[in-house]
Parts: C-alpha cells; sequence; structure tokens
C-alpha cells in the first residue's frame, strides 16, 4: 500500500491494519522461536551423534588392542610352553641315558 492509499483511510481502518500487522508480527516472532528451538535441537543431535560416532570409534580401538594384547600375550605362553617343553625333552634324554 503507498503512502498516498495510507492517507487516505480512516483512523479505525489505520487501527485495525495495526492489530492486524502487530498479530503477524506475534505470530512470526513465534514461528521464529520455535523454528530456533528445532534447530538447537537438531544442533544437539548432531553433536550428540558425533559424540556417540566418536565414542564408539574410541571403543573399536580399545578393542582392537586389547585383541592385539591378548594375541602377544597368547603368543607368549606358546612360546614358554615351547621353551618348557623342549627343557624337558632334554632333561629327560640326558637322564635317560644315565639309567642305561
Amino acid at each position: 500500500m503507498t503512502a498516498k492509499e495510507l492517507k487516505r483511510l480512516g483512523r479505525s481502518d489505520l487501527m485495525e491494519m495495526l492489530l492486524e500487522l502487530t498479530k503477524e508480527n506475534q505470530e512470526l516472532r513465534e514461528q521464529l522461536q520455535e523454528m530456533e528451538q528445532k534447530l538447537q535441537e537438531r544442533q544437539i543431535h548432531i553433536e550428540q551423534s558425533g559424540s556417540l560416532a566418536e565414542a564408539a570409534l574410541r571403543l573399536s580401538r580399545i578393542f582392537e588392542d586389547a585383541q592385539a594384547a591378548c594375541e602377544l600375550y597368547e603368543q607368549n605362553i606358546r612360546l614358554r610352553c615351547e621353551r618348557m617343553e623342549a627343557e624337558w625333552k632334554a632333561k629327560n634324554q640326558s637322564t635317560e641315558g644315565e639309567y642305561l
């Protein structure tokens, strides 16, 4: 609406327009607040998703490290058993010669 058209309107028409614009303004503010709240919630979800993904990755690395430690421990135990078995066989062979 142009300024000329506004000048032609009466006081009651202007007040009615002002009330409508105020109402529209309030509705738009409420929508904006709602959208900002939704945006904040999404940001929180995104941050939590990132945190969860990072946590899952860290747990995965922890399990990989634990698996590697178990494998190393198992390998060391096998080597010790093999050495002990070899020592036992060597000892038994040398004692067999004594009895023969």
